[in-house]
């Protein structure tokens, strides 16, 4: 691993095991993670897309070890995480944090503002009560509010200005990797473009590096550096962002990118290559390739061998048959 990576994962697993307990049944396993061999590099924005259920929110967490993995490593900077006992990890956390999707549930509502900010800085040690007054004060700067909004409640602010608080808390403590779990979604458009220009410019004043989960590929297209598709707990392409939408290699991710609404009045009623089925279920994942039962490409070894993530030319797909052939 280069110095150049900040976040690294190896083999990543997380898996829930349901069922079982005193209301009976057997148990079954979720592989939410299922094996995540990952870089994320310094100062990029490395989005993570796919269908809803298929363990983007989970690996973010993971990484952070918000949640333990099952198996497997995550590094940062070199350190392996998954080995440090409690104390050394909540050292770190000051240098890994997230912002969570939903501002109206991502802040204590019985909290004034400048409280909400105090907390991670009072946690850490940051330095005296005037210290941190004046950081929480230019951490509501920061991100475009105004430091008399210290006094008052989450209830008072919009959901794109909730969303702008959530953030300066993440930055409280100048982290060097942020999670940005669907951090615009539950916005309007228009606010969305406002969060995602601020997130631009924080990114290059601090250096940040982002894993930006989402299942938006037109902010993707907007956002990001280098993306990683993901499929049934594992990541199944991996390029830059031009790359992958000029030139998807899996099938899934041509797919994925066929489903984005076109505004374009000359595609109405042409064919447009579509998913077939339903997603099967992670607690059932099919033989072979995860994804062979909705591929409209798959063949015999589709069906009985899982294909490898392997590097094809700077980029990495895990298919038999990518589509350059």
């Amino acid at each position: 691993m280069t110095e150049d990576v900040v976040i690294s994962t190896r083999d990543l697993t997380r898996h829930f095991h349901v069922g079982g307990g005193f209301m009976g049944g057997p148990a079954r396993v979720v592989r939410a993670v299922d094996g995540v061999t990952l870089d994320i590099r310094a100062r990029e924005t490395f989005a993570l897309v796919g269908e809803s259920g298929c363990g983007k929110t989970t690996l973010g967490r993971v990484m952070l070890r918000l949640q333990e993995p099952s198996s497997g490593t995550v590094a940062y900077r070199g350190t392996d995480l998954t080995g440090l006992d409690e104390a050394t990890m909540n050292g770190l956390r000051k240098k890994l944090q997230i912002v969570f999707q939903d501002p109206y549930a991502s802040l204590n509502p019985r909290m004034r503002v400048g409280e909400i900010l105090s907390e991670p800085l009072r946690s850490h040690g940051f330095g005296t009560a005037d210290e941190i007054r004046d950081r929480c004060a230019e951490l509501l700067e920061m991100v475009g509010l105004r430091r008399q909004y210290l006094r008052n409640y989450p209830h008072q602010f919009s959901g794109g200005q909730r969303q702008r608080i959530g953030i300066a808390r993440a930055l409280a403590n100048r982290p060097d990797f942020v999670v940005c779990d669907e951090s615009v979604s539950a916005l309007d458009v228009s606010i969305q473009a406002q969060v995602l220009n601020l997130l631009a410019e924080l990114q290059d004043q601090l250096s940040l590096t982002y894993l930006f989960i989402t299942h938006d590929l037109a902010v993707v297209r907007q956002f990001a550096d280098r993306v990683g598709v993901m499929f049934l707990g594992r990541v199944v392409e991996v390029g830059t962002t031009e790359e992958m939408f000029a030139r998807p290699l899996h099938p899934y991710t041509m797919l994925l990118m066929a489903a984005v609404p076109r505004p374009d009045p000359r595609l109405r009623g042409r064919d447009r290559p579509m998913m077939q089925g339903e997603i099967p279920s992670p607690m059932n994942l099919p033989s072979g390739c995860r994804f062979h039962t909705r591929c409209p490409f798959a063949r015999e070894i589709c069906r009985t061998e899982d294909p490898a993530l392997q590097d094809r030319d700077g980029r990495a797909v895990a298919c038999h048959f990518p589509l350059d052939g």
